[in-house]
């Protein structure tokens, strides 16, 4: 905050939250925030009726009641700051009345600042990203076998996959995405009444939380026989996903992370089909910093943790994207994901 020349730091719900106090807070029309000054103690304000649900922590905790001011008391609390760096996850609400009580502030983006902490885990959170990309291996290990795809609706196909992220170990289900057939060339599909046929590809793309930190893995999987195309295809984006892995490690551009597997599916002739960027960062967030995208000069360093996940996503027809969970280390990657990731066929 000193070098940023930032008075204070203002977080309210959201995962920088629970980054620094360890406390999750709900989202809801009452107001959370920790309020951090350059100088003096820090103030977790929680409204009364949460207040139970935070533990110790370095902070002063102020818990308010229905018929207070929330506002008021962090207008307070901050004095006459001249610039103020807010959390992304703050309500506009809050932030509108914020700024009606402290006019003449400069106000900033505090990822700006908490972005450059985040950006790199330490063991710990390596190890809680470990366990939890091994539950989803795990549960595509068993959905060759124990998930029936033909003859039935993508959304019944993801509650099958949701039950099974819980039953390998993580605390809750954050997503699904099950796209088959033409629904597959929509990268961020959500699973709706299409059945699945018999020679369609399937994009299963899904997640969870074990400990605060998230799984992210994609694999596609093949109903029956796959056509000439659908086998090259999966094959080039394997390669792209090979190549992605291969490119980590301390000191490489984040864009090179995207450059180069995305030079392997243009040079097949399917760069207009490449439509999204390479990766992104995973820890409390599924998706944070950094990005693997064109133009991000930042340079990797040990312990940073994102994906590598190119597709190929052909309109009308099908998709094919294959992702995994990497770490940068002082001597390369370390790859979190290990499910297999070819062309699997499943019932």
């Amino acid at each position: 905050m000193s070098e940023s020349e930032i008075d204070v730091v203002m977080l309210s719900a959201g995962s920088d939250l629970p980054y620094f106090t360890g406390y999750e807070a709900m989202a809801s029309e009452r107001l959370t925030m920790l309020v951090v000054k350059q100088k003096g103690d820090p103030m977790l304000l929680v409204p009364q009726l949460e207040a139970p649900r935070v533990g110790p922590g370095p902070f002063e905790m102020v818990a308010w009641s229905d018929t207070d001011d929330p506002i008021g008391v962090v207008a307070r609390t901050v004095g006459h700051p001249l610039r103020v760096a807010v959390g992304d996850h703050t309500w506009s609400a809050f932030l509108v009345a914020l700024q009606g009580q402290l006019p003449g502030v400069e106000w900033g983006i505090a990822s700006e600042l908490t972005k450059k902490l985040r950006v790199k885990k330490d063991p710990e959170e390596i190890a809680t990203l470990r366990t939890a990309a091994e539950g989803v291996d795990r549960v595509l290990s068993r959905a060759r076998s124990e998930v029936r795809f033909a003859g039935r609706s993508e959304r019944q196909v993801a509650r099958d996959f949701a039950l099974l992220i819980v039953e390998e170990g993580h605390d809750v289900a954050s997503f699904t995405i099950i796209g088959s057939g033409p629904n597959g060339a929509s990268p961020h599909h959500e699973p709706g009444l299409r059945v699945i046929r018999e020679g369609d590809l399937v994009v299963c793309d899904f997640g969870g939380r074990v400990g605060g930190y998230f799984s992210d893995v994609t694999r596609t999987f093949s109903v029956g026989e796959p056509g000439k195309e659908e086998i090259e295809v999966h094959a080039l984006v394997e390669e792209a996903n090979r190549v992605g892995r291969s490119v980590v490690g301390p000191g490489v551009p984040c864009q090179e992370v995207d450059r180069w597997p995305r030079s392997v599916i243009a040079s097949a002739g399917y760069g207009r089909f490449f439509i999204h960027r390479t990766g992104h960062g995973i820890g409390l967030e599924v998706h944070e910093h950094p990005y693997m995208v064109e133009g991000n000069n930042l340079l990797l360093q040990p312990g940073m943790a994102f994906s590598v996940e190119p597709g190929i996503y052909l309109p009308g027809r099908f998709g094919v994207r294959i992702e995994d969970i990497v770490v940068c280390t002082a001597t390369g990657v370390d790859v979190l994901n290990h499910a297999d990731r070819g062309l699997v066929i499943v019932a």
